[in-house]
């Protein structure tokens, strides 16, 4: 009899524990207001089924390397993850995403996102049609710059009078650096532009892309994986040079430089257009976080000689195949991907890839930056998305930070040298 009880315990244990285990959820994160925008969307989620959702956030600067800390242990430290483009390709090589093929076949999620987000947060090999993410949080390169620069009839008279065409958004890159040049009065504490220059991680290499695609240049075929003569085309060296162009027209000790300091830049009345990522320009809106909030405006990247093209931010969300509550995070997603939350997280602030969500006047008019947003999300490229993708990215970092910020060697050489490091990359892990 003894026995029996505490056989009908244990039982009973178990199934409180049980069921207490599949109450909450646990997404992992980066710090930023995205994640708390999306810990708003979860206590929705927990008022519709009871399952409490926790996002967990760590800095950037360790988000990776505690995911893939946890991946490699094979633990369940956390039941999703929203992780970079990049990421796509470790998580299914390594095994550490679940599939979501079906998924997005019985959902068809191919055609309610937007198809660059789908290619590039989800599908893995690219092309392959097999997906291992849901598209959640959009982001690309776009500006922001000074209205009321821009419209003051002053300005603008000198402008047309210099330049013979009038003073506006830029349509060209061309028009860009004519306006950043003509704003350029380091004398009056006044400068051209920011953009991105840091030298760690990726920063350098997302704001060169913007240029490189618009001027026909290449980062390589991404089928193929051939990059010489591609790379180091006669277009990719001249869109090298026309970013460093750019670069002269930078405030002082700009040669390392990522998103905080450019919305700073903005924030603080120093330049007419930043260069950054559509999750940064919130803070640029508040007037709590910008005095020039008001007169801040934003647009997408103009076109180059060649199209009009800007690179690829944002993350998709996939779950952590050694997560016990798999069903329940597959729930979840069920949940995401419906019309009417893809609503709600474009109202908590999130950058939804439904294209429903996107083409709406709702989604259009609620900020000053969706219209040019919703724009960018159309016309996105990516870097490479192969799990190796870190030992790709030193190359560019190092040779172009050499040649635009400490001004060595020639753009023709940075790119040669880009082209024999990827070429020994992709022959040492036998892509070719």
């Amino acid at each position: 009899m003894k026995m029996l009880r505490c056989f009908t315990f244990a039982l009973l244990f178990l199934f409180l524990s049980s069921a207490a285990y599949a109450k909450s959820l646990t997404i992992f994160w980066a710090e930023w207001d995205p994640a708390n925008q999306l810990q708003e969307l979860g206590e929705m989620y927990k008022q519709e089924t009871g399952v409490e959702i926790i996002v967990e956030t760590t800095p950037w600067g360790d988000f990776q390397t505690k995911t893939y800390n946890e991946f490699t242990a094979k633990g369940d430290g956390f039941d999703m993850v929203v992780g970079d483009s990049q990421w796509v390709g470790f998580g299914m090589k390594g095994g550490h995403y679940v599939e979501l093929t079906n998924f997005f076949k019985k959902h068809n999620i191919a055609n309610t996102m937007a198809e660059a987000t789908v290619t590039a947060y989800a599908e893995y090999p690219k092309g392959g049609k097999r997906y291992w993410a849901i598209p959640l949080e959009g982001d690309a390169v776009g500006w922001a710059y000074r209205k009321d620069w821009f419209t003051n009839p002053k300005e603008m008279k000198a402008f047309k009078k210099k330049y013979g065409y009038k003073l506006d958004v830029p349509q060209t890159w061309h028009q860009l650096k004519d306006i950043a040049e003509f704003f350029h009065r380091p004398s009056k504490g006044q400068y051209g532009v920011a953009i991105y220059t840091q030298k760690d991680y990726d920063a350098m290499t997302m704001g060169v892309e913007n240029v490189l695609w618009s001027f026909g240049g290449s980062l390589g075929d991404m089928e193929t994986y051939k990059v010489a003569g591609l790379i180091n085309s006669k277009r990719s060296i001249q869109a090298l040079k026309f970013y460093k162009s750019l670069y002269q027209l930078t405030p002082p000790d700009w040669g390392n430089v990522f998103f905080a300091k450019n919305n700073q830049a903005m924030a603080q009345g120093q330049v007419a257009m930043t260069m950054n990522y559509f999750a940064f320009f919130p803070s640029l809106a508040n007037p709590r976080q910008s005095k020039y909030a008001n007169v801040t405006g934003y647009f997408a990247n103009p076109t180059g000689p060649y199209g009009r093209f800007t690179a690829l931010g944002g993350q998709g969300i996939s779950i952590n195949k050694y997560s016990k509550k798999r069903a329940e995070s597959m729930k979840f997603l069920e949940w995401f991907v419906k019309d009417s939350t893809q609503k709600k997280w474009a109202e908590v602030g999130g950058f939804t890839c439904s294209k429903k969500v996107l083409n709406s006047k709702s989604f259009l008019n609620a900020t000053p930056y969706n219209q040019a947003f919703k724009d960018s999300m159309f016309m996105v490229k990516d870097f490479w998305a192969i799990p190796e993708f870190g030992d790709l990215l030193e190359s560019p970092q190092r040779n172009w930070s050499r040649f635009i910020v400490e001004d060595k060697g020639t753009a023709k050489q940075a790119m040669d040298n880009i082209s024999k490091d990827w070429q020994k990359i992709f022959k040492k892990y036998g892509y070719r």
